[in-house]
Formats: structure tokens, sequence, C-alpha cells
């Protein structure tokens, strides 16, 4: 009998949530709570937890200026980690690289002189503490053979890192239609980049680089403020203002703060200073899950089971600020039902951790066992389900 059912020749994939009771009566993160800030664009997150701690306009597009070298800085350190450059290579300083990013073209530059060569440690170095913008593209020529390729390089592995929205059109800073990044992407790939390349990431916090007899300061504000600050970058185009992407520990809690669109530098480092003095201040480590415990269930279709548990394969952590009573909301997301058979430990779903609507916390979760192919019965038995399913659900688009 059950062989003589309608199998669905589609996989119609539904969307479930399942509420975590638990969380309700957590009290909250308020985004703003006790704060403002006066640049139009921010967002200040905990990388140990990845807590959202405020955010302002942080999905708007904004133009990076110069904390686009952030992008440009993670392909030269992957380069290097992946074994395919050295800090002791050597690259020629183009007269393109020379006329349109160095002493000529007025902007920010390491003052490399034209046809002259010199060691990627070095050009690092022009990079990030003084923007050297002939720095810039003298990497994106020495390791992509052109600034227009690299650039494709930059996208790509925007795309993997998943910064979803930005886009890159140059390694250095210049504005234009093709170079608009998000703030939430830029704390999101400076966390990556503090993460993957300590040994690297190191060069952002260097107060001082000197190069060809010529001194020049760290342009970032907030390492001479005793924030505990150690790197990224700042930017600054006339028709978008004044922005900044840094980091600072304290009490081995990081914090990552960008600020965008902010009238002046005094603004800029102003703000960005309170953002990171408030979040170090206000906020408390709260641990909602352990390792290992389960979050919630994900439904399987075709299984020997009609179930999985999901579960968390780090501690599930917030900060949460002190004094705050408004409420915390969670669910596990996913995209389904899940078709057997499923491996314990595959990645299945996400816990979303909200404020109101806005998600203060994202966390990958992981099918807490196997859930094998079910008998052919059962198998059957699912596939009547799924077909009903989606015929009601047609029926209610209908009607709506």
């Amino acid at each position: 009998m059950f062989l003589l059912l309608p199998l669905p020749l589609i996989r119609f994939v539904l969307r479930f949530v399942s509420a975590l009771a638990a969380l309700a009566a957590l009290p909250a993160a308020v985004l703003a709570e006790g704060f403002q800030t006066s640049v139009p664009h921010a967002i200040l997150v905990d990388a140990g937890t990845h807590t959202v701690l405020l955010e302002k306009a942080a999905d708007d597009f904004v133009t990076p200026a110069s904390t686009v070298k952030v992008m440009t800085a993670e392909i030269v350190f992957h380069e290097i980690a992946e074994g395919r450059l050295k800090l002791d290579d050597e690259f020629t300083v183009s007269e393109h690289a020379w006329r349109s990013g160095g002493a000529p073209a007025g902007g920010s530059a390491m003052f490399l002189p034209v046809n002259s060569r010199a060691k990627v440690e070095d050009l690092i170095r022009g990079l990030v503490i003084v923007s050297g913008n002939d720095a810039a593209i003298t990497l994106a020529e020495g390791v992509a053979g052109s600034e227009e390729a690299f650039v494709g390089r930059m996208n790509k592995r925007a795309s993997e890192l998943g910064l979803a929205k930005s886009i890159f059109g140059n390694p250095w800073g210049q504005a234009g239609p093709d170079q608009k990044v998000t703030p939430r992407e830029m704390v999101q790939l400076a966390a990556h980049v503090i993460e993957t390349y300590p040994d690297f990431y190191r060069y952002f916090g260097e107060k001082e680089f000197t190069w060809n007899k010529i001194r020049q300061q760290n342009r970032n504000p907030l390492l001479t403020m005793s924030l505990g600050a150690d790197g990224l970058k700042t930017g600054n185009i006339d028709s978008s203002g004044f922005g900044l992407v840094g980091s600072a520990v304290q009490d081995d809690r990081r914090l990552i703060v960008a600020v965008y669109g902010a009238k002046t530098a005094k603004e800029r480092a102003e703000e960005a200073r309170k953002l990171l003095q408030w979040g170090f201040r206000n906020f408390e480590e709260k641990q909602l899950f352990k390792a290992g415990e389960p979050v919630g269930t994900a439904q399987v279709y075709g299984g020997d089971s009609g179930a999985v548990a999901v579960v968390s394969p780090t501690d599930v952590k917030v900060l949460l600020q002190r004094g705050v009573s408004e409420k915390l909301s969670g669910k596990v997301v996913y995209e389904g039902p899940l078709i057997a058979p499923v491996a314990a430990g595959a990645k299945v779903a996400k816990l979303e951790i909200r404020r109101g609507s806005t998600v203060v916390l994202e966390q990958p979760l992981e099918a807490a066992e196997s859930v094998e192919q079910g008998s052919l019965p059962s198998r059957a038995f699912d596939a009547a389900y799924e077909y009903a399913a989606a015929a009601i659900h047609s029926k209610l688009a209908k009607k709506q």
C-alpha cells in the first residue's frame, strides 16, 4: 500500500525554527543602552563570543578608503601562509605604483622610488603602518601580476570568507562605484585576520616605520590611547568622511570596532575610543550552552529517526550589559527537513540569538548523532507527508 503513494520528485525546501524557551528569561545586551555615537555608521563586536554590542546602520554600504588595505593585507598574509610568498621576497616598484600611489600622487605613501625593489616584509609595514598607497599597488602587482588581477583575487577571497555584500575595486582605497563595503563585514574581516594570522597581525600595531630614511608614525590614533589597542586601519576620503577599523584587548577580552562617516579625524578617534571604553566597562560574559549540549532538534526526512538533536561544537557565550533586564530570544534555523543519511558532526543548522529583531549572535550547529536511512515503508510515509505538506502550503499561498 505504501508503495502506491506518489513520491515527490521535487525537494520542497521548508524553513523550520525551534524556539528556545529557556533563553526567554535571560537579560539581553542592549545595543545602545546608555550610549549614543555621533558617527552615522558603527558596530562594536566582542571577538571571543561574536556578540554584537552595538550597531548603527552597520549593513549600509560605505566607502572604505584606506581601510580596504585590511583586505589587501589578508591576501598577502594568505599567500605567505600557503607557501607561495616569503617575507624576504622582493618586488619591483612600477611607474604606475610610483605615479598613482607614491609621492607624485600626494596621498599617503611609503615613498618608494620608481624601479626600486623592496622586500615583502617592508611593503607590508608600508601598507599597514603608514598606509602607503604605493606599497599596496606594488604588493598587488607583485602577487597577481597586475592591480586588476589582484582585485579579482580580492573579490574571490571576500566570497570565500563570507563577505557577501562587500565589493572591492582597488587594493589601496581609491573611491569608485566598485569599491563599497559594510561596517559589519569589515569587522568580520578584521576578526578573521586577527585570529588566522597572529604572527602577521602584529605589524598593524607597530607605532612607526622608517623607510629610505623617512620616518612615519602609525596613522591609527587608538594605539596611543592606553586602551590596549593593537591594530588595524584608518581611512579618509573627503566625499565620504573618516573611517576606522580597530581592535583592543583588556583582561583577555578583545573588542573590534568599525566607525565610518565621521566628519573629522578627531571625531573618528573619539567615537572609536568611547565605543571601546563603553564595551569594556559595561558588559560581562554569560554562558548559554556548553559545547556538545543539545540546543534543539532538526527534522529528518527518510531516516530511521524523524529528528536529530543539534549541538554547538564550542561553548555558546554572549556578552550581556550589566544592570539591563531586557530579554534574549533564540531559535535554531535550518533548511529542511534534513535528508537522511545525516552524519554525526555535520553542520546542519545555526543558532540565532536575538534582541528584538536584531541578531546579536550566530553560532553554527552540528548533528549530535548519525541518522541512517530508514526502511522503505518509513521513507514512503515521509514522502507522503512531504507531498501533503507541500500541497497544503501551495493552497495557503494561493489564498494569500
